[in-house]
């Protein structure tokens, strides 16, 4: 295997190199079936049983009771964030939004189309450099669902724990850190994820959806975007996008295998912390650019340096030493380590490493 340098995209990110080495050994041959994963039938019985492997693996990780129906979808979170209002807010044709970045933003644009939308609450005056809290929500008791975005990608928040939101339906765009910690399911009426930051490759959109919710999936939908004719389907209503699953089965065992997600979280946690320690210590050369420090993600440690002069110098620099993927998005600049799952506490070691000699250089 070739040297693998720290790749620290935002998404498609980096895999566990245990999946890619067993997806390595079978790429031509899947377990001496004399085919590839991608070459199969969605429909034969090998790989209905990494399909279903697959389900049944996700269910153990996260506990998901028979009140629960987990598809795999296409379309990516995107389409999800047409799909969801569609589906969902009928009858009332109402529904509450929490806005909290970028993606909150393009779901809510999406769901005016359906109906109307109530932003329950929001920080984009102050650039979304934090949460809303509890008690500034302004939520409608009558609202079909609340929807919310556990993670924000390019503002580096995420929240601890879901928003209190009584007893209307919770929806969650867990995209960018599914599957970090255990979290209960059944406070949700919905999940979804696009698999590409935390579970596999491009291609999946993971959708988990409280069964008595499909009783307001109207006929009249188009099929495709109608979660019942999916979930009666078992996901196989078209072809689906089977090698993605296959890498997902794969990262599903090795979370299973590393000691569940509660063990995930703790590994997270110090791996975050050892970044957000230096950052927070280095006499104010590298600044987080959360304002509330219960706010920061996990996944993603955005910041910024003393000038945008030095933040190109430390991109450009931090890509000859082996790193990739460290430049901020382009809507706000700065720097963002994106720190999933997979990725090695080495290498945030070994980022730290670079920021002191990069500070005392510059």
């Amino acid at each position: 295997m070739t040297n693998r340098i720290y790749n620290f995209s935002a998404g498609p990110a980096i895999l566990p190199e245990d999946v890619l080495k067993e997806a390595q050994e079978d790429m031509i041959s899947y377990k001496g079936s004399g085919m590839s994963v991608m070459e199969m039938s969605h429909r034969g019985k090998i790989y209905d049983a990494i399909f279903k492997g697959a389900e049944a693996d996700l269910r153990k990780l996260l506990d998901i009771n028979d009140n629960y129906s987990v598809l795999f979808l296409q379309g990516g979170a995107t389409l999800q964030f047409s799909m969801v209002p569609l589906n969902l807010m009928p009858p009332n044709n109402k529904a509450d939004y929490i806005l909290t970045g970028s993606w909150a933003k393009k779901a809510l644009k999406e769901a005016k189309r359906v109906g109307a939308v109530n932003v329950a609450g929001s920080t984009e005056d102050e650039k979304f450099g934090r949460l809303p809290k509890q008690e500034e929500l302004k939520l409608d008791p009558g609202a079909s669902y609340v929807h919310f975005t556990s993670n924000n990608t390019i503002f580096g928040t995420q929240y601890i724990t879901e928003p209190e939101v009584g007893n209307v339906p919770l929806v969650c765009d867990a995209s960018s850190d599914m599957l970090h910690k255990k979290i209960d399911v059944n406070k949700y009426g919905l999940i979804y994820a696009g698999a590409q930051k935390n579970m596999g490759p491009a291609g999946v959109a993971l959708v988990i959806i409280r069964k008595d919710l499909l009783e307001r999936s109207s006929d009249s939908l188009h099929t495709y975007l109608n979660y019942k004719v999916h979930v009666d389907g078992e996901s196989l209503y078209n072809t689906p996008a089977t090698y993605s699953v296959y890498i997902m089965g794969l990262v599903f065992k090795w979370l299973l295998n590393l000691g569940g997600l509660d063990k995930m979280y703790e590994m997270n946690k110090e791996k975050a912390g050892i970044l957000y320690d230096y950052i927070d210590n280095s006499d104010g050369y590298y600044k987080g650019t959360v304002t509330v420090k219960e706010d920061r993600s996990l996944m993603n440690v955005t910041f910024r340096l003393p000038s945008e002069e030095l933040e190109k110098k430390f991109v450009a620099e931090t890509t000859e030493k082996g790193f990739s993927g460290l430049k901020g998005h382009r809507s706000v600049g700065g720097i963002r380590a994106s720190i999933y799952n997979a990725f090695p506490k080495k290498g945030i070691e070994a980022l730290v490493e670079f920021m002191k000699d990069f500070k005392k250089n510059n």
